[in-house]
């Protein structure tokens, strides 16, 4: 009995946890809904009283954020394309290749982990702008096509995989490349889900870098936008709320239909090292 007692216990402060985080988010829908006058009520409403999708309407045709949503796609999906081609690749060379320092190189790869991004981010757009890429789409995907964390993810995986697969795929006339994606990839799908959730959130919310290396309103992204949006309209909540629920929706989504593919590729991350 005291053992479900205890689980009756974690679970509760669980939905409670889970609740005071939710309620920020429900906050801002149900913001989102209200006119300007029931906004600044006090005490607040959580329901609107009076329910309108003015606020969605200004957001959408009165601000460009339909451009900045489609320079954000494009930007995301770019980035995923290069990241998942340079972890795959990256990935499988340092888990089934044999090659003299691959434990080294691997250990300093990982080490640069630690490098906080304003250490690097100053030469990196000297770099960029030495390039002739600032306001491009080059300069906004092309630093980020390469993912240690992801590297290091997928390798593990890799390497819970029995060698005798390898061998078994040879006698049957596999070559190496043909190895990674027809065997290996199908058996590392949770791994590259949570590639994919993980590099299309930091895409979709990166702020500091796009402001940085653009400069015109045609080449903002989404984040960049709702920071100028909200500058320019400081005291007008309800559309504020309205611009930020559209902003966060697409992960809210994309996190609900990937968490179960998340937790397995942590739960098997660490089964062999």
């Amino acid at each position: 009995m005291r053992f479900k007692w205890d689980r009756l216990v974690i679970h509760l402060v669980l939905l409670l946890g889970a609740i005071l985080m939710m309620l920020p988010f429900l906050w801002m829908l149900s913001t989102s809904f209200k006119t300007q006058a029931e906004a600044l009520l006090f005490p607040p409403t959580w329901i609107p009283k009076e329910f309108t999708l003015a606020n969605y309407h200004v957001v959408w045709t009165k601000v460009h954020f339909p451009h900045y949503i489609y320079v954000s796609l494009v930007v995301t999906l770019f980035t995923l394309v290069g990241v998942l081609l340079t972890s795959i690749l990256a990935a499988y060379a340092f888990s089934w290749f044999q090659f003299p320092g691959r434990e080294s190189l691997f250990v300093g790869i990982l080490s640069l982990m630690m490098v906080p991004i304003p250490v690097y981010v100053v030469p990196l757009f000297v770099l960029v702008q030495k390039l002739g890429w600032v306001d491009t789409y080059y300069a906004l995907i092309v630093p980020w096509t390469a993912n240690i964390f992801s590297i290091f993810l997928l390798r593990q995986h890799f390497r819970s995989i029995p060698a005798n697969l390898y061998d078994a795929a040879v006698i049957d006339g596999c070559g190496r490349l043909r190895f990674l994606f027809q065997i290996l990839l199908p058996l590392t799908k949770p791994a590259l889900v949570t590639i994919a959730v993980f590099n299309v959130i930091g895409s979709w919310n990166a702020f500091m870098w796009p402001l940085m290396v653009t400069n015109s309103d045609r080449m903002r992204v989404i984040q960049v936008g709702l920071a100028y949006f909200a500058q320019g309209e400081s005291t007008n909540y309800p559309a504020l709320m309205a611009a930020s629920t559209i902003a966060i929706l697409p992960l809210v989504i994309l996190f609900f239909f990937a968490q179960k593919q998340i937790v397995e590729s942590y739960a098997r991350s660490g089964l062999k090292e």
